[in-house]
């Protein structure tokens, strides 16, 4: 969609003016990961208006290949407003104007299987299959299990006024069944299936490979069984890509933290604690930590490794009043991911830490 985002804090219907940007969980993903190097495409429909010819442009100027997008001419591009920052002592608005948009009407047999299937690592978020009956059909096509299909991520974001019914919830859980890999909020597991804490989740959610908890300002921790888990990474090992961080050892516990322990039904599980960061604005940062770890398994890092980045990316959106951050470039990313524990657990990153410079790292 395209976001409009106000020129001062305060309530909708106080300010006076927005400026234009671009969001959306699946392309906020998609752009965040060609910022950080790697080839993408990314695969909608828009309308055939200024507001599509806007997404096309910005979204391609990020390095992703749009050649895939659709334009409907007879549907508009959705678009949203939201209040400047999502603080406590702020009043948080969010206006949605996309029931009857072009990617609403998304179904299957929209987008073409040659491009679906086409890379290493598919990626799709809840928030698709609540637009719409045809959505629906169509996230469930692409999780059912098939043939040449690419490692499949999901992220769960669950939103809870989009869906029409109350089995939303429900829905999303059996979507995520099919997928390779889920990212999913503690908070938002919580919510929409009243299921509390990391384990507890991988008892609900035991078929993905690799389920990864976001757990807010705790952090994140990974749960990756050997079969299956690897396999968007085998191009990047072959090759012989830079893979700094710690070894996996299938089938065993990872020995890359202290925090590391083997899960019953065989899974490893992997705990990374969050950055301290002065947060602008929170919008995105989902979507961002889930390139990071995206990217970082493309490339063949371990497991510890992927979580930080997914740390890393998250904390460039977080410091921006936007969807979309520049990423940290891949070398300081690297050094950063690389950093002992208690170097990590005292890195502070403000607004501007991806820019010039470097980012503040205290001991003690």
């Amino acid at each position: 969609m395209v976001t409009f985002l106000p020129t001062r804090p305060g309530r909708l219907a106080d300010v006076p003016s927005y400026e234009r940007t671009i969001g959306g969980a699946e392309s906020n993903v998609a752009c965040a990961l060609a910022g950080a190097g790697h080839s993408v495409k990314w695969l909608s429909q828009v309308g055939a208006d200024g507001f599509g010819d806007h997404l096309v442009e910005a979204i391609g100027a990020y390095g992703v290949d749009t050649s895939g997008v659709r334009r409907d001419p007879a549907r508009p591009t959705g678009i949203y407003f939201r209040t400047a920052t999502d603080r406590a002592d702020d009043v948080h608005e969010v206006a949605y104007y996309r029931a009857g948009s072009a990617a609403s009407a998304l179904a299957p047999g929209s987008l073409p299987y040659g491009d679906l299937w086409a890379g290493r690592v598919l990626h799709l978020s809840g928030i698709t299959p609540a637009l719409s009956a045809g959505c629906l059909a169509l996230t469930r096509e692409l999780t059912r299990p098939a043939a040449g299909r690419p490692l499949l991520s999901f992220d769960i974001n669950h939103r809870p006024g989009l869906w029409r019914d109350a089995d939303g919830a429900r829905v999303l859980l059996d979507l995520a069944r099919g997928a390779d890999l889920v990212f999913v909020g503690e908070d938002e597991a919580a919510e929409a299936w009243g299921v509390h804490g990391a384990d507890a989740i991988r008892a609900a959610l035991p078929e993905p490979a690799t389920l990864v908890v976001k757990r807010g300002a705790e952090g994140a921790v990974a749960y990756t069984r050997a079969s299956g888990a690897d396999r968007a990474s085998g191009a990047d090992r072959a090759s012989g890509a830079d893979r700094p961080g710690g070894t996996e050892r299938p089938g065993g516990t990872e020995r890359t933290s202290g925090m590391d322990r083997t899960n019953d039904p065989g899974d490893t599980v992997t705990s990374v604690p969050a950055l301290r960061v002065e947060v602008v604005a929170p919008v995105g940062a989902g979507d961002a930590f889930a390139a990071g770890f995206l990217s970082a398994t493309l490339r063949g890092l371990d497991v510890a490794a992927r979580l930080r980045h997914g740390h890393l990316m998250a904390a460039a959106t977080l410091t921006v009043p936007g969807d979309l951050a520049v990423p940290p470039a891949r070398d300081l990313a690297d050094r950063l991911a690389a950093l002992d524990e208690e170097e990590w657990g005292t890195l502070r990153l403000a607004p501007g830490w991806t820019g010039p410079g470097e980012p503040e790292v205290r001991t003690p």
